[in-house]
């Protein structure tokens, strides 16, 4: 009498889901086969095995080329402080050095079919918490996440469960710069007996009869003068919401914004200037020169307010050099401006 194979296993199709894998056959499966199918067999076994070896040698050579990578990248890191670099050419290359450092690291963990952690910098770990708690004043979207079926589990019991707590995890997010439009609807009202029209007057503008409002404006001096965004940068990221704000368009907003901005700042002025101690220093900066097509040395000049005083302030002045002259200019202007004032 001749043994046969299970269906499921006799079929041997790598597509059937129902194929009994070949490390599960037992002896009584291979009982009475012909010598054939037991070669058949164990060809198919040889295969597979090779397969797997192939696999873990890919995966084994994968590891060791990302651990060798993390391990020269690593000797960069500690080795960079020795080289001639400026403080600006090392903030650049520290970044990109983490980058590349938490790449790594998450490919390896991907290799070793591990867990995505965060990267933890030995050098800081020690001093500070690994994650700071978010702030407070951030608006909290609240996600409750609740078992479809609040029965106990268990065949012998199934009683409803009762609700002992609940663990919180939050994920920090951002909703990208959203632009809107401000509508302004001015009612008419007439008196057909005296034929006169009343409306409302509309409301003053940092930019009268432009598109800005200013909530746009703040933004785009903001860009430019913090963030340090060319304009045809916020160009293109304005195009991306479908707003077109020539480069042009927006140099001209923030020129009528600072003529805006000029009691503002004649205001602070006199009033940092009042103080009964005053600190200068000087800055340098780098100034186009078009005419000799280069660079030259510029200052931007700081008057604070002493340490000690209840409000403090701190006025700014763009001087083409370091003179006394320009401390005397300044501070003159705001002798003069104060004696018109009294």
């Amino acid at each position: 009498m001749t043994a046969h194979l299970p269906v499921a296993a006799s079929r041997r199709n790598p597509h059937d889901s129902r194929m009994q894998e070949l490390h599960d056959l037992k002896d009584e499966d291979l009982q009475g086969l012909a010598p054939e199918a037991v070669a058949a067999l164990a060809q198919q076994m040889l295969h597979r095995l090779r397969r797997q070896d192939s696999e873990i040698k890919f995966k084994d050579a994968k590891i060791e080329k990302i651990t060798f990578q993390l391990a020269r990248l690593k000797a960069w890191k500690f080795g960079a402080k020795t080289e001639a670099m400026s403080a600006e050419q090392r903030r650049l290359f520290e970044e990109t050095l983490a980058e590349d450092e938490a790449s790594l690291l998450a490919l390896l963990q991907q290799a070793k079919g591990e867990a995505s952690t965060p990267p933890e910098d030995s050098a800081t770990s020690k001093r500070t918490p690994r994650r700071r708690p978010l702030p407070d004043n951030l608006r909290r979207v609240e996600h409750h996440h609740e078992p479809e079926n609040t029965n106990c589990p268990s065949t012998e019991c199934g009683k409803p469960m009762t609700r002992v707590g609940e663990d919180i995890s939050e994920r920090l997010d951002i909703v990208p710069a959203e632009f809107f439009v401000h509508r302004h609807i001015y009612g008419k009202w007439a008196c057909r007996c005296c034929q006169c029209l009343v409306q409302e007057a509309a409301p003053p503008q940092i930019i009268d009869g432009g598109m800005p409002a200013a909530g746009l404006v703040a933004h785009t001096l903001i860009s430019r003068f913090v963030d340090h965004l060319p304009y045809y940068r916020q160009e293109a990221i304005n195009a991306r919401s479908n707003v077109h704000t020539p480069r042009s368009t927006l140099a001209s907003w923030s020129g009528q914004a600072g003529a805006a901005l000029e009691p503002l700042y004649e205001a602070h002025k006199r009033f940092v200037l009042s103080a009964r101690v005053l600190h200068a220093d000087e800055t340098p900066v780098a100034m186009l020169d078009p005419g000799a097509g280069r660079t030259k040395r510029a200052y931007v000049w700081a008057y604070a307010r002493g340490a000690f005083d209840p409000v403090r302030g701190v006025i700014y002045d763009f001087c083409v050099g370091r003179g006394a002259r320009f401390l005397i200019a300044f501070l003159s202007a705001a002798d003069v401006d104060r004696n018109n004032r009294s």
